[in-house]
């Protein structure tokens, strides 16, 4: 009887302990504003490789639009702006990388969809975009000229998920990294790629013999900050933080610090929110 109360005893422990553990887990996990308060640290996913919005520049340091921005909020969030953790994903990772809380924010020109919102949540968008396709010169005009030849495209792109969909006879050559894909093109592995089309462009602007035949493609979507589903408190800070940011000029700042010695001064209007 005694070993059987032991044993009880034992077992009624570990649970607890496990449960605590589970609690705690759960709370150094937790990507609220208040946690990341506690944690003194905002973790924002960001690209590596897509200049000018995500990148690392000559000096080892992560540059570009969407890092532009992603210190203002760190620096409105936690009082300082090198409170800040940037963590490089690829495309198709940035969904999991919420749902595994290995980020608090997406800020990785990611583009809002319907089918995306079914598994983040986004906040208040801040640049607008669609599908572009470069080639060399510009020879690829129309979809119809993709007919028998090689399209590269990103691994879960709007680019990937929209020829998947609407042009399933359009052979895909798909990529994890925005430098293989660019660079598959150079080498004339694919004969046009496929991607947002402010990318596409500021690429071809950088690398003469490239063109954007199709500027153009698809519905406007927008590009957003998403955070994981249901995390309601995060999602209301960030939607109040774009609308101020918006309305006071920052994001028009971000603009001509970054994107406007690319696409100039007049892009403005069809590329950010005013």
């Amino acid at each position: 009887m005694k070993k059987w109360i032991v044993a009880f005893l034992a077992t009624m422990c570990v649970i607890w302990l496990s449960a605590c553990g589970d609690d705690k887990a759960q709370a150094q996990t937790s990507s609220g504003v208040e946690q990341i308060k506690q944690n003194g640290v905002l973790r924002v996913g960001v690209f590596g490789d897509k200049p000018p919005f995500g990148f690392i520049d000559e000096n080892g340091k992560n540059a570009g639009f969407d890092i532009y921005i992603a210190k203002r909020l760190a620096k409105d969030l936690l009082g300082d702006e090198s409170k800040i953790e940037f963590i490089l994903t690829e495309a198709a990772s940035r969904v999991e990388f919420l749902r595994s809380n290995k980020v608090d924010i997406i800020m990785a020109n990611f583009t809002q969809t319907k089918e995306r919102e079914e598994a983040v949540d986004f906040a208040k968008p801040y640049m607008k975009v669609s599908l572009g396709v470069v080639s060399p010169n510009g020879e690829i005009q129309s979809v119809e000229d993709l007919k028998g030849k090689k399209l590269i495209v990103n691994k879960g792109t709007t680019a990937d998920v929209y020829f998947s969909k609407n042009h399933p006879d359009i052979e895909l050559l798909k990529y994890e990294q925005n430098t293989q894909a660019f660079l598959a093109l150079k080498d004339k592995r694919g004969d046009a790629l496929a991607h947002d089309n402010t990318l596409v462009l500021a690429w071809a602007m950088e690398n003469p013999g490239f063109g954007v035949g199709i500027p153009t493609l698809g519905e406007e979507d927008v590009i957003a900050p998403a955070v994981k589903k249901d995390n309601v408190e995060l999602k209301t800070w960030l939607d109040e933080e774009i609308t101020k940011l918006t309305s006071e000029g920052f994001i028009k700042e971000a603009y001509d610090k970054t994107l406007a010695p690319i696409f100039g001064e007049e892009k403005a209007d069809s590329v950010i929110f005013f």
